[in-house]
């Protein structure tokens, strides 16, 4: 890798395409919204499974998830047939090609792609449950469609946002596209937490397969959002955002009733079940924008072994102990803590609810062992994720 020097409004593109402008796109801002709807509606239908059970194609965390696929889908399309039919010929110059008829840029075409996606899979998910019943897993076909279309979307808002920041000069515009971006990209990090949330639970957090999932999500994220922003601590803001979202519905969620719908009923609730108190990944990030920021001057990949390895270091030392006090205190049995949050279908007298399994707990040479994985996880991710955000720094269509 390259030595670099650290140029915080050195957006590295030549000045004949720099311009300004004077407000945000509202499809970009439409597109960022659309993200909160899907991670609103995401956590909520999970809250809606460990509290109510049965659900239905109309169920309102379903309608909070597709209204994101909506407005993400109409106000990136008209982007795209704005561009495409009422642009001059430079403008479209400056936007994606494709059927050689559209043009547009590359985050709408995400976002577009993304709602088609996520809305095929709605009445698909219909049909799957009067055809198989209830599901089984996760990952069920039409769950997978919606996931994928789901991040896909998400993922467009990003490069929406990060595509007109690479074209802007240091203005209030560029500024506050810097920071939709910070915003988007804790979005999108609060959905890769979700789905990897089976391996990173409050009773997993003493054992090294959690700290090695840890450190195959996140620093390949956060270096990949620190390398592309133009925010000096990007991967900071992005995890503050994640754990303000997941806050946020952990706090409100349990103030609305909610009854159990399917059978077997063993814990008798009479309100939502919390999610997730969120992981203290801000301390990580922390570290790992000090270190892009102290040694700027240093080589690429000096910067991303010092960040995995400090990543990793400082993840260990808060989650470990912090996790046994989720787990394990009273204290952490509260709403504001979420740790007495139960599935209804879980016996709430299971001795480990508020422990760790002895099987599930690792010291000595057998932890030291996973954590050195987990460092050299981090490292690979770390690598991947500052080629991935260089190429988002590229990005200007």
């Amino acid at each position: 890798m390259e030595t670099e020097l650290y140029l915080p409004h050195d957006f590295s593109i030549e000045k004949s395409t720099v311009k300004t402008a004077s407000a945000v796109q509202p499809y970009v801002y439409a597109c960022v919204f659309s993200s909160v709807c899907i991670v609103t509606g995401l956590i909520w239908d999970i809250s809606w499974h460990t509290s109510i059970g049965r659900d239905g194609l109309f169920a309102p965390p379903h309608l909070a998830i597709y209204l994101g696929a909506v407005l993400a889908g109409l106000f990136s399309g008209f982007q795209v047939l704005k561009t495409s039919f009422f642009s001059s010929a430079e403008e479209k110059s400056k936007a994606v090609n494709f059927w050689g008829i559209f043009y547009g840029s590359l985050g709408a075409l995400f976002c577009i792609w993304g709602a088609i996606a996520m809305l095929t899979s709605a009445p698909f998910d219909d049909w799957w449950h009067n055809t198989y019943g209830l599901d089984v897993t996760i990952l069920s076909p039409p769950h997978t469609l919606l996931l994928i279309g789901m991040m896909i979307i998400q993922f467009g808002a990003m490069i929406a946002v990060i595509a007109e920041t690479n074209h802007l000069k240091n203005n209030q515009s560029a500024k506050v596209y810097n920071w939709l971006f910070s915003i988007s990209a804790g979005l999108l990090l609060t959905t890769f937490f979700t789905l990897f949330s089976e391996f990173l639970g409050r009773h997993r957090m003493h054992n090294a397969l959690f700290y090695q999932m840890g450190s195959l999500l996140f620093p390949l994220y956060l270096i990949a959002v620190s390398r592309a922003s133009n925010i000096k601590w990007a991967a900071t803001a992005t995890a503050a955002v994640y754990t303000v979202m997941l806050l946020l519905m952990l706090w409100i969620l349990p103030l609305f009733p909610a009854y159990p719908r399917l059978g077997p009923v063993l814990n008798h609730i009479n309100h939502y079940q919390a999610f997730a108190f969120p992981l203290l990944v801000i301390f990580p990030a922390l570290a790992i924008d000090w270190v892009f920021y102290k040694f700027h001057r240093q080589k690429a990949w000096v910067k991303v072994v010092a960040a995995a390895i400090l990543f990793l270091s400082v993840f260990f030392v808060v989650q470990w102990y912090f996790g046994e006090f989720l787990l394990t205190s009273a204290i952490a049995r509260n709403g504001f803590f979420g740790g007495s949050s139960w599935y209804f279908g879980s016996d709430p007298d299971y001795k480990y609810r508020y422990a760790f399994q002895p099987e599930s707990v690792q010291t000595g040479f057998k932890l030291i062992k996973g954590l050195l994985i987990a460092g050299g996880i981090a490292i690979i991710s770390g690598t991947i994720g500052y080629k991935w955000g260089s190429w988002m720094k590229k990005v200007q269509r």
